[in-house]
């Protein structure tokens, strides 16, 4: 391979803001794997955000590639894979195995898309140094009627438009907007680009918690929301405390502390088979009955208030944000059913710029 921008390269990235700022270039933000592709002939290598090749955990996609992209570029974007017309990232999660047969039989199964936002080098020419509007003209040129699984993503300098793609888009699983000045230049790993994410608030159980890798100290909150059995469901984590406040955590929660562990609605998450009916915290592992460092059991009897951005499923997509306590909130009260639900939108929709 020899490129005017070669691999690895990582991807510029985005500070996240309250709200959209002006005068930009405006797209959906896609909730999926950054990857950054390399074409020079019939090499073709697909980078990560962290520099490090996904092109064997994505065989459709090299073939699809290799067919819809120009001889010589490099390409910017990200993968995702759709399910029921919305955004799944537990199912493109699973396509990181060790396994060549799991990722082929995957790849038929939920095959993935690349979605095209900028490019980095067009033949012998690198694009790194040209501002951002001459790079989508580029981009356009390049991708003109291009087929699914290869697509282009949407953009517009309107910033009302922009909005109404953050309030309506969300149903498909969209993350958010991204907003681009119109003269940046790429520059990798930095932060020059801005994201508005959505964010809620939630009561959730506080059920357990792990320790920092510093110390015996709090590192996250492990939280819950009863289904509509009455069963605590495990639905993600909250972290992000200052150092002190990981150490006053662990006074704080201490009289919560269960001295059995086989009391917590979670003792099962030890048993591989539990995780198939249930929310459970930690990957399959054998309980021993002693003092377990990788997470504290409670008694689920505090809420605390939440920030999060949306759900995977029912989890949290991402690591919520600590609020405040909520000692007038009662844990049974605790449930799935005070979530907001986005507005369903099918994802060939936002793809196809209908309705934009």
């Amino acid at each position: 391979m020899d490129l005017p921008v070669m691999p690895p390269v990582k991807p510029m990235l985005a500070k996240s803001v309250k709200t959209i700022p002006p005068g930009m270039q405006y797209e959906a933000k896609w909730d999926g794997f950054r990857a950054i592709v390399h074409r020079d002939g019939r090499e073709l290598v697909i980078g990560s955000r962290t520099g490090k090749p996904l092109t064997r955990y994505f065989p459709e996609l090299v073939d699809a590639l290799l067919e819809r992209l120009p001889t010589r570029c490099v390409v910017d974007g990200e993968i995702v894979i759709a399910h029921d017309g919305r955004l799944d990232f537990d199912r493109l999660s699973e396509r990181i195995h060790p396994a060549a047969s799991r990722v082929r039989m995957l790849s038929e199964r939920t095959p993935a898309r690349f979605i095209a936002f900028d490019v980095l080098a067009d033949g012998d020419a690198s694009l790194m140094d040209t501002p951002l509007t001459e790079r989508r003209t580029a981009l356009e040129r390049m991708l003109t009627g291009v087929t699914p699984p290869v697509h282009l993503a949407p953009c517009t300098t309107d910033a009302g438009t922009a909005r109404d793609w953050f309030e309506r888009y969300e149903g498909a699983g969209l993350d958010g907007v991204v907003a681009k000045p119109l003269d940046l230049l790429y520059r990798p790993d930095a932060r020059l680009m801005y994201k508005v994410k959505h964010e809620r608030t939630a009561d959730v159980v506080v059920a357990g918690y792990r320790f920092h890798k510093s110390g015996p100290v709090v590192g996250s909150l492990l939280l819950g929301l009863h289904d509509r059995a009455g069963v605590l469901q495990h639905v993600g984590v909250c972290a992000a405390f200052t150092a002190q406040r990981r150490a006053e955590l662990v006074e704080e929660l201490e009289p919560l502390r269960l001295e059995h562990p086989g009391d917590h609605p979670w003792a099962a998450w030890a048993e591989e088979a539990a995780h198939e009916s249930a929310r459970l915290p930690g990957a399959p592992s054998r309980w021993t009955g002693r003092k377990d460092l990788s997470w504290v059991a409670l008694r689920p009897e505090r809420v605390c208030e939440v920030g999060y951005d949306h759900m995977e499923g029912t989890r949290f997509r991402h690591t919520a944000q600590f609020r405040r306590w909520r000692p007038d909130r009662a844990p049974e009260s605790c449930g799935y059913d005070q979530l907001e639900e986005p507005v369903s939108y099918d994802l060939d929709a936002v793809l196809s710029g209908a309705d934009s």
